[in-house]
């Protein structure tokens, strides 16, 4: 394992599996999310979102984390391994509204320089994160079970957990 891909619905524990592994393994980090978002919750453009990527990833080892389907065809084809976190969707929500609640109420800045911090009216609006979990948890199950078996991706070692009991077991194997 040196270049490793996280993966899984939002709130899943990806951030959380990738901080650990990487300080574990002395990889560097890549968070998809802080390579994405700009001040005023704006994304990046595309160009220059696949830029910031393609320069984290320019390294021999790497650990990446985030769901962004439109940039796999650049660390995909790079990654050796996929861990997809695929927890059950009660688990996953709950995780989902403690963060943002504690993040509400902390209000600290998400990604640096950015100035994005949760709040409340935000877990209410359209653009709340539990709403977008509820839209995509199904179809990224879906797509994740369809990569494991793609002759596309065979290259790659895949591990799915799908208990918080199976992270910690995971984790503490290396």
């Amino acid at each position: 394992m040196k270049r490793i891909i996280i993966i899984g619905t939002t709130g899943s524990g990806k951030s959380t599996l990738a901080k650990a592994l990487a300080s574990k393994l002395s990889y560097p980090y890549i968070q998809l999310d802080s390579l994405f978002w700009k001040a005023d919750w704006q994304g990046e453009d595309d160009p220059e979102f696949f830029k910031k990527i393609e320069s984290a990833i320019s390294a021999d080892h790497w650990i990446i984390d985030g769901n962004y389907g439109r940039s796999h065809h650049l660390s995909w084809p790079k990654a050796d391994t996929v861990i997809w976190i695929d927890l059950p969707f009660a688990l996953t929500f709950y995780q989902n509204f403690t963060r943002s609640l504690k993040r509400a109420i902390v209000r600290k800045e998400l990604w640096p320089g950015t100035g994005n911090r949760e709040s409340f009216l935000r877990m209410l609006s359209k653009d709340s994160i539990l709403l977008w979990l509820i839209k995509t948890y199904k179809t990224n199950k879906q797509r994740y079970e369809e990569r494991m078996v793609d002759p596309d991706f065979s290259h790659l070692t895949f591990y799915r957990l799908r208990s918080r009991k199976e992270i910690n077991d995971f984790l503490h194997s290396y």
